[in-house]
């Protein structure tokens, strides 16, 4: 049995944001059709939880495809030259069962995330949606910018990060790559005032966007926290907000921004509006009006995951990129 091997240079250079945002929408209708199996992911933390091994598994029906994402996390990375998320995705065809690729989860984990946070923007963002401010200086914040440069027409972007070297540098390489103003502020506050677009690509276990700082008909991604006991919007943001999710299941169980607020009894779970996917079915609506302020609480799905590695195995083999390798699989059959 031959796999293929695909490296985080090969990952970026086979799925660029704009095909990724297509591949992610067409999985979050799939998740809304029942056509998915996507347990709870398991998590085995080190102790004081200065890290964790992650456990991803799903099914995809649409493309007939099963996964497992085996990812560690290690939020102590962020300004390292460490990745905080490193690991691998394995791709397994749903038929007999054999392993075809195993992908660098790195890039996938990256360019996935900001991808369906693309597409959220895209439904839930005002029309003439023109600033920016991503909170975070790290690979989702440069990951981030990319999607939402393709969700919406940019005019002007600034950059917060509680390094503000990193925020500075961030902000002069953006402005240069992609010929938009970019500017970094030394405070959060700064960086949302008046802005059409928030992403929170963070590391914080505590608050740091708060509701009364966010302008009415803004949109936010909520991304940096994917745990239960840690969350960047604090209980004002998410009450002010109208709340769309990539998951119910997955948001009652695993999203501190949710789940904090729902604890101090602020909410209920029927503050969630909906799943992306419904909204891409026309099941429910989005926007009701240019005043409302729109979140979409990101936590990452395996589907997401399975989805982008058989997009980026069937260009890999085409292309005739990435490096194959013998493994067991095959059995004669008089054994």
């Amino acid at each position: 049995m031959k796999v293929l091997m695909i490296n985080q240079q090969e990952v970026r250079k086979l799925l660029p944001m704009d095909e990724c945002m297509d591949v992610m929408a067409e999985t979050l209708k799939a998740l809304a059709r029942g056509e998915a199996i996507l347990p709870l992911r398991p998590v085995m933390w080190l102790p004081e939880k200065v890290g964790a091994l992650g456990m991803m598994p799903s099914y995809l029906h649409n493309i007939g495809m099963m996964g497992l994402k085996v990812v560690s996390v290690f939020p102590g990375n962020h300004g390292t030259e460490f990745d905080s998320h490193i690991g691998a995705v394995m791709l397994f065809e749903a038929q007999h069962g054999q392993l075809l690729a195993i992908a660098d989860a790195s890039e996938i984990t990256a360019i996935r995330t900001a991808a369906v946070s693309g597409v959220a923007t895209r439904l839930l963002a005002r029309d003439n949606a023109a600033t920016l401010a991503i909170l975070g200086s790290g690979v989702q914040a440069q990951s981030h910018l990319a999607a939402m440069l393709v969700a919406r027409r940019l005019s002007h972007i600034r950059i917060w990060s509680r390094n503000q070297a990193h925020a500075q540098l961030f902000a002069e390489r953006a402005t240069a790559l992609y010929n938009i103003p970019v500017e970094a502020t030394s405070t959060v506050e700064e960086a949302v005032e008046n802005v059409d677009i928030i992403c929170t690509t963070t590391s914080a276990q505590e608050p740091i966007l708060k509701g009364n700082w966010i302008s009415e008909g803004a949109h936010i991604n909520a991304v940096g926290s994917s745990v239960a006991f840690a969350r960047e919007l604090d209980t004002a943001a998410v009450v002010k907000s109208k709340l769309f999710v990539d998951r119910r299941e997955s948001t009652i169980n695993e999203a501190g921004d949710f789940l904090f607020p729902k604890q101090e009894g602020s909410i209920t779970d029927d503050h969630i509006r909906g799943e992306i996917g419904e909204l891409l079915m026309g099941r429910i609506k989005g926007r009701q009006s240019r005043q409302d302020v729109t979140l979409f609480k990101s936590l990452g799905l395996a589907v997401e995951d399975v989805a982008a590695a058989h997009h980026v195995y069937q260009k890999a083999k085409v292309a005739g990129i990435g490096i194959s390798i013998e493994l067991g699989g095959h059995r004669d059959g008089n054994n």
